[in-house]
């Protein structure tokens, strides 16, 4: 399983891994392991720790056939719930088409102890070529039965000066429904969100910074996610290990 599988979900999971090494298990199975420590935890532009760090870890296993299942987990603080962690379980089906080309679908279930609401599953499919990215995301559980859709385009290299990485990534995420409120009493039920990333193996770890930001006001933040900031411009550092 490449690299590109295993960021295909990036869009939901924190991958700053350069290279992806792996645990060979058998000669069709492999287990890929990652921790990462970031200044917090960012789901498509908005903070899930209200700006403060996270620590997150997943585990992957994947088979030769290009199939795969994992788990992933994250501290979280979001304002007026009782969770403290995410815990999310993903599988998919990886194909390879080409060197250049790559398409990974799949599915996620988000789960949040103490604070069900924000359960909720995902179907995605995400293709890369020639370091091109288009991503899609479905779901019709958001928030108990809300349909949501988040949908992105990317483009990733490692061809900078001194093995630096760049990804870039534009996305918009659609909730269906009104779901951030201005002071003037108006709503908006979507939100654009955007990324500029940073990444450098140095001394056998991954390091990470990114620009990120949103279109949505402080008071729109607000009434989503109960933290003003959470949403504005911002910066995200992060080291990861993957083994």
């Amino acid at each position: 399983m490449n690299k590109a599988a295993v960021c295909a979900v990036a869009g939901a999971f924190a991958c700053v891994a350069q290279s992806v090494s792996a645990i060979p298990l058998s000669d069709n199975f492999e287990l890929i392991t990652t921790v990462g420590a970031f200044s917090e935890y960012s789901m498509r532009g908005i903070s899930f720790t209200q700006r403060k760090p996270a620590v997150q870890a997943s585990a992957i296993l994947a088979h030769s056939s290009g199939l795969y299942a994992g788990v992933w987990a994250s501290n979280v603080d979001i304002n007026g719930l009782d969770t403290r962690t995410e815990n999310d379980f993903l599988a998919g089906y990886n194909w390879k088409i080409s060197d250049d080309i790559n398409l990974d679908l799949g599915y996620i279930q988000y789960t949040y102890p103490k604070s069900s609401i924000l359960n909720a599953g995902e179907a995605y499919g995400v293709l890369t070529a020639y370091g091109f990215k288009v991503g899609t995301y479905y779901s019709n559980d958001y928030y108990g039965d809300q349909v949501f859709t988040y949908n992105y385009i990317g483009y990733g290299t490692k061809a900078l000066p001194y093995d630096i990485g760049l990804d870039l990534r534009f996305g918009v995420a659609d909730y269906k429904d009104p779901a951030f409120f201005s002071s003037d009493g108006s709503s908006e039920e979507s939100y654009n969100e955007w990324e500029v990333k940073v990444t450098k193996n140095w001394v056998g770890l991954d390091w990470s910074a990114s620009y990120i930001d949103t279109n949505l006001s402080e008071t729109e933040c607000l009434s989503n996610i109960g933290d003003k900031e959470s949403c504005s411009a911002r910066l995200l550092v992060g080291v990861s290990k993957t083994f």
